[in-house]
C-alpha cells in the first residue's frame, strides 16, 4: 500500500509543519512569557488594540504564525512580504491596498519577513505609514532589531523577543506530529523516549525542524516501527549549524568572560561552538589578546605574549590547524593570575580628562629639543633620572599631585 493513499489529494505534499500551524492564540505552544493568558500582549490583542511591532528570535519559534494569529484577531487584512523578494514597490501598493480598506473600515497589517534585510530606505519607506496608522507594522526577524533596524523604525515600534522551543514543548510537537500522522496513514509509527530526547536536543528550540523531522523520519521507517535513537543520528547525519549576529555577540561575550573567570573548560568550549559555525578564528584571537591585556595584564604578562603568538598562527595556518594553538592560547590564559589593573588606570586617567582635569605637562618635562625652548622655560630643571636616581621630581602637573590610577 501507498503510504500517501490515506490522504487527501490536496494534503499530499503539504508539509506537517504547514499542516499543524496552530489555528487560534490559545493553540499557540511556547511563549509563556510574551502570549500566555493575562500576559500584558496577550490582554492588547484580546482587547483589539492593534499595534505596530517587531518580533525577533530564532528560526521556527513561531513568529509568522504569531503575526497570521494576531492578524486574524483583529480581522485585518495581512499582506505579507519577504524582505529578500520585495522592495519600495510592493511597500507603495500596499499602502494603496490599506487606503482602500480604511474606506471600508478594514485594518491592513503589513507583515514583512526577515526585515533586517531591508536597506535603510526601504526601512525609511515604512515610516510616515506607521506614523500615520495607515498600516499597523509586524515584522520578524532572526537578527537582533538594535543591530539591523534603523533607529527611526525601532522608535515607531515595539521589539518582541521569542525564544526558541522548551524541550517540553518540543516533545508536545512530536506526539501531536505522530498523532496526526498514525491517524491519516493508518500506520502504527513510535518514537522511543531517547528517540524524543534525540530529536528535542537536535531541534534547538525549532518547532519548524521538529516538525519536518517527524515528517521524514516517519516514511523512512516503514510501517509499524519503533524509531530509535540510532535510526534519528544516521537520517540526520548532521544538524545544520546557525550563527546569527546575536549569536555571534553572544559566544564572544561568553568566551571572555569564561576566560576572566579563569573557566578554561567554558571558555574553549564556546571557542569550539563559534569554530564549528564559521567564525573567523582571528576574531577569536583578537578576543584572546584583549583578555590577556585587560583580564591578566602584568600579573603574568606571558599570557600577552601566547595570545599574540596565537593571533599570528591564525595567519600562517588557518582553520583547521589553528585551532590548536588557539586552545593553547585558551588555556594559558583562563588559567594565568589576574588583573584588572591596566584597564582601571587607562579608563581613570581617560575619564577624568574628559571631565576637566586636561592639565599641561609641568615646565620642567615638556620639549627642550628646539631653538626657542629655553626662553619659554621649556624643560628647566629637569634631571636626568639615570644620573641622579634618587632625585625627587614632579611628573604629573601640579593639580593632580598624588593621584594615583594603578590601584
Amino acid at each position: 500500500m501507498n503510504l500517501f493513499d490515506n490522504l487527501e489529494e490536496n494534503n499530499k505534499q503539504t508539509p506537517l509543519a504547514q499542516i499543524l500551524r496552530p489555528k487560534t492564540l490559545d493553540d499557540f505552544l511556547g511563549q509563556e512569557s510574551v502570549i500566555s493568558q493575562n500576559s500584558p500582549i496577550y490582554n492588547l490583542i484580546k482587547a483589539k488594540r492593534l499595534f505596530s511591532f517587531i518580533l525577533f528570535g530564532p528560526p521556527g519559534c513561531g513568529k509568522t504564525t504569531l503575526a497570521r494569529l494576531i492578524a486574524q484577531e483583529h480581522n485585518a487584512d495581512i499582506i505579507e512580504l519577504s524582505a529578500v523578494t520585495s522592495g519600495v514597490k510592493d511597500i507603495k501598493e500596499t499602502i494603496d491596498r490599506a487606503h482602500e480598506n480604511l474606506r471600508s473600515g478594514v485594518l491592513t497589517i503589513l507583515f514583512i519577513d526577515e526585515i533586517h534585510r531591508y536597506s535603510k530606505t526601504q526601512q525609511d519607506a515604512l515610516l510616515p505609514h506607521i506614523e500615520n496608522g495607515t498600516i499597523h507594522f509586524i515584522g520578524s526577524t532572526t537578527e537582533n532589531p538594535s543591530f539591523q533596524v534603523i533607529p527611526a523604525l525601532l522608535s515607531r515600534v515595539q521589539v518582541i523577543m521569542l525564544n526558541g522551543l522548551k524541550e517540553e514543548d518540543i516533545k508536545k510537537l512530536i506526539d501531536k506530529g505522530l498523532n496526526y500522522l498514525n491517524e491519516n496513514y493508518k500506520h502504527n509509527i513510535n518514537i522511543d523516549d531517547e528517540g524524543k530526547d534525540t530529536i528535542a536536543r537536535l531541534s534547538g528550540g525549532d518547532a519548524r525542524f521538529t516538525l519536518n523531522t517527524v515528517e521524514n523520519l516517519y516514511f523512512a521507517s516503514g510501517v509499524n516501527k519503533t524509531i530509535t535513537k540510532d535510526f534519528i543520528e544516521s537520517m540526520l547525519q548532521r544538524k545544520t549549524s546557525r550563527y546569527s549576529s546575536q549569536e555571534h555577540y553572544d559566544l564572544a561575550s561568553a568566551f571572555q568572560k569564561s576566560l576572566r573567570g579563569s573557566d578554561a573548560d567554558a571558555a574553549i568550549y564556546y571557542m569550539a561552538k563559534m569554530l564549528l559555525s564559521g567564525e573567523d578564528p582571528r576574531f577569536i584571537a583578537r578576543r584572546l589578546l584583549v583578555c590577556a591585556a585587560e583580564d591578566v595584564g602584568n600579573a603574568d604578562f606571558r599570557a600577552f605574549l601566547i595570545a599574540s603568538a596565537a593571533c599570528r598562527a591564525c595567519d600562517i595556518l588557518g582553520m583547521p590547524e589553528c585551532r590548536i594553538p588557539l586552545a593553547q592560547a585558551v588555556q594559558f590564559v583562563a588559567n594565568a593570575k589576574k588583573t584588572n589593573s591596566t584597564i582601571m588606570a587607562i579608563d581613570r586617567a581617560m575619564s577624568d580628562i574628559q571631565n576637566g582635569k586636561d592639565y599641561p605637562p609641568p615646565m620642567h618635562l615638556r620639549d627642550a629639543h628646539y631653538k626657542d625652548a629655553k626662553k619659554y622655560g621649556f624643560g628647566e630643571g629637569y634631571i636626568y633620572t639615570h644620573s641622579n636616581p634618587d632625585a625627587k621630581q614632579n611628573f604629573l602637573p601640579d593639580e593632580l599631585l598624588g593621584t594615583k590610577y594603578f590601584m
